[in-house]
């Protein structure tokens, strides 16, 4: 008898329905499996054969032949087991229960037991998409799975729950979509950095727009610590923001019990020796990278110019497209990349370069090391700021500005965000960062004294043409942040400033 079990397959962090025929041959006793299949599914004989045997029933001693279809698409991961087994068992038992509608995935133990697979949360937000589908998922993935309200979510937790339904002795266990409760989690306070009022002020501006910002100061300046709170002071996630990263996570395998569901925004800090795979996504079996995992969040790197120079030119292409594509013989995969891109650096190998203390290095030390940062990367930084070695007064300074805290500026950082919301409510963009050239033509007008100011700016400081675009948008959202329609000189000043830092320090 010739049966078919529905279940899916992941391609980047989508999913696709995939179709498990199993038949069993009257012929020598043999275990097949085809349809594009990867070594990780090829293994599948073992776990299922011995897990239908130690769920107390006998395996068929013949021909079994498995074919995923469609037979051109890559067949991943371990999450073809539970299909496979309810075809095998349906087959060999001849059972005529009527499960078309059902979408199974899961990994069997040896003793049967269900164990919890990546990607669940895009198979069920790809079934959504369908009528009366249901998805059965191992009972360590119910959470996930279930924040989709549209897709019927089933748990399992060993394999003669399975069989047991398909004998039609029982019902499968229906879980309840969970309550989403989005709450900032960030213990860490601006309040805390002492001075650094300009810095603080930058970031401000790019948590607003979601612009990428270089922090250039001395060691011990508040660089690291300026950043590790930027999360702190963006608004909280919507619920399609939720779904976007946890639905990475899930791709990735990092969710657990403890975090089902990723509500805060992501924080990624990869070391400097990382490699291009790990921060960019691939690897022999493809998996979202660094880039990926900071979608909605921030992607820090300390001491960038110490990161592979490889490295560094490879997010180019993502921070423009906001997408990464990784291609393979008989796949491509695409991940998401939207994320707000924060570097730090010392001006020089020592760090003294440019403050009151002596440099110990040469010109040609200097230039070495600043070079490692190419100049179409440092064009796709929005903001580069300074950040000086602080004063004793400063630190010792006990007394607290209310406006300082990260509640305070988080305030500031939402309504202007929502005056970008509305701004592009009929557009597939959300935030001026994200503007195309016509865009920023439409909503970024200046008038007679802007536009002179930029003109002899554009002159002087030789910007390209991607960097005019950029000291637009940084003014566009310093003017929502100031709640101002137009774009006055005042703004276009205050942005050109974060472009300057370039001159300073790479033209020595």
């Amino acid at each position: 008898m010739l049966a078919t079990v529905n279940t899916m397959v992941l391609n980047g962090v989508e999913a696709e329905p995939v179709k498990v025929e199993v038949d069993i041959q009257n012929a020598l006793p043999g275990f097949e499996i085809v349809g594009l299949a990867s070594t990780a599914v090829k293994e599948a004989r073992d776990r299922v054969k011995l897990a239908i045997k130690n769920s107390g029933l006998k395996f068929p001693n013949r021909k079994i032949i498995v074919n995923l279809a469609p037979a051109d698409m890559k067949k991943e991961g371990s999450h073809f087991d539970l299909a496979i087994a309810a075809g095998i068992i349906m087959s060999w038992q001849e059972l005529d229960n009527n499960i078309s509608n059902y979408f199974f995935v899961g990994e069997l133990s040896l003793d049967g037991s269900v164990r919890k697979v990546p990607g669940v949360l895009p198979m069920a937000i790809e079934l959504a998409k369908y009528d009366d589908n249901k998805l059965v998922v191992p009972y360590e993935n119910e959470e996930e799975a279930a924040l989709i309200n549209d897709t019927n979510i089933y748990r399992l937790s060993h394999l003669t729950e399975l069989i047991n339904f398909l004998y039609g002795n029982t019902s499968l266990q229906i879980v309840k979509s969970p309550q989403i409760t989005t709450t900032n989690k960030f213990p860490l306070d601006f309040a805390e950095v002492k001075g650094q009022e300009s810095a603080k002020r930058a970031l401000k501006i790019a948590a607003a727009g979601q612009h990428n910002a270089l922090l250039i100061g001395p060691p011990g300046g508040g660089k690291t610590m300026l950043a590790k709170r930027l999360p702190g002071i963006m608004p909280e996630m919507t619920r399609n923001e939720i779904l976007e990263t946890t639905k990475i996570y899930s791709v990735a395998n990092l969710l657990n019990s403890d975090t089902p569901l990723i509500t805060t925004r992501p924080f990624r800090s990869p070391h400097k020796n990382a490699s291009a795979a790990s921060i960019i996504g691939g690897g022999r079996v493809p998996r979202p990278g660094e880039i990926s995992l900071a979608q909605n969040g921030v992607l820090f790197l300390d001491e960038l110019p110490e990161f592979n120079r490889d490295v560094l030119e490879s997010l180019r292409q993502p921070l423009e497209d906001k997408t990464v594509t990784i291609a393979r013989t008989h796949s491509t995969y695409t991940y998401p990349a939207n994320f707000s891109l924060i570097g730090s650096m010392n001006p020089c190998p020592c760090g003294n370069f440019g403050s009151d203390i002596e440099c110990r290095c040469s010109p040609l030390q200097i230039h070495r090391y600043l070079s490692r940062i190419s100049g179409p990367l440092l064009d796709r930084m929005d903001l580069h700021v300074e950040v000086p070695r602080i004063k004793y007064e400063e630190l010792t300074n006990t007394e607290e500005k209310s406006e300082d805290t990260s509640k305070n500026i988080r305030e500031d950082i939402v309504y202007a965000r929502d005056i970008q919301i509305k701004r592009f409510k009929n557009t597939n963009i959300n935030l001026n960062s994200q503007m195309n050239p016509a865009q920023v033509r439409n909503h970024c007008k200046l008038d007679e004294k802007s536009e002179q100011l930029l003109k002899i700016s554009f002159t002087k400081l030789n910007m390209t043409a991607r960097a005019y675009d950029r000291v637009l948008k940084i003014a566009r959202t310093i003017a929502d942040l100031n709640n101002i329609k137009n774009i006055k000189v005042d703004h276009i000043a205050e942005a050109i400033q974060y472009r300057s830092l370039d001159r300073k320090y790479w033209n020595i």
